[in-house]
């Protein structure tokens, strides 16, 4: 059933009206407690790298809602003011980069950036899985894996875990760590000693 009320009436009622909450992140981040429960049941293992990492093995851009592909769904997703062509293009908005506190006008300025590197997934278990597995991984929208973030520190970041790269605001570093423990025990992938050192310490700061 839809009810529908005038600002007026809501007002007269006595009711406080809180300013919309933007929604500017992924949704499946644990608490830092979660996490670090989390982080504690993961599998630590050595990183085995079979040399048969191509990222095509991890198919991405699957259509996730109308015409929209996965990265014009997290554009859509975690920009202010987005507005959208026909093909599902965005021709405006306002996205800022929870990495780097970073703020963009134009989409082309934004990546869209794989929270557990593909390559870090492949090493660490995905090279186990079927192609379509790999797939379902590289699109997940349903946990905190893709991030719409400025397109240089994407780069910098490229397939290093945690222990050779951290975002430049140490402000997100509980964030981030809580995302990427959250994918990881989702998908079941192992982490290194050095990846569980890191984690904890960006944990210690919640």
């Amino acid at each position: 059933m839809r009810f529908s009320y005038t600002l007026g009436g809501l007002l007269s009622a006595g009711v406080v009206l809180a300013a919309p909450m933007p929604m500017p992140t992924p949704p499946g981040i644990p608490s830092a407690s979660s996490a670090k429960s989390q982080l504690a049941s993961l599998t630590v293992a050595t990183a085995v790298d079979d040399g048969n990492y191509e990222r095509d093995l991890f198919p991405t851009w699957d259509t996730i809602s109308g015409t929209c592909n996965t990265r014009e769904y997290v554009l859509q997703r975690d920009g202010t003011g987005v507005t959208v062509g026909s093909n599902c293009q965005p021709t405006a908005g306002t996205w800022t980069s929870p990495y780097d506190g970073g703020k963009w006008t134009a989409a082309s300025d934004v990546d869209i950036d794989h929270m557990v590197p593909l390559k870090n997934a492949w090493i660490s278990g995905a090279n186990k899985w079927t192609t379509a597995k790999r797939e379902q991984f590289a699109n997940d929208v349903t946990r905190p894996q893709l991030w719409a973030v400025t397109d240089n520190v994407n780069s910098s970041k490229g397939d290093k875990s945690p222990d050779s790269w951290k975002p430049p605001l140490s402000s997100f570093y509980c964030t981030y760590a809580s995302a990427y423990v959250a994918v990881k025990s989702y998908w079941a992938l192992s982490i290194t000693s050095a990846e569980k050192s890191a984690l904890t310490s960006m944990l210690n700061t919640c």
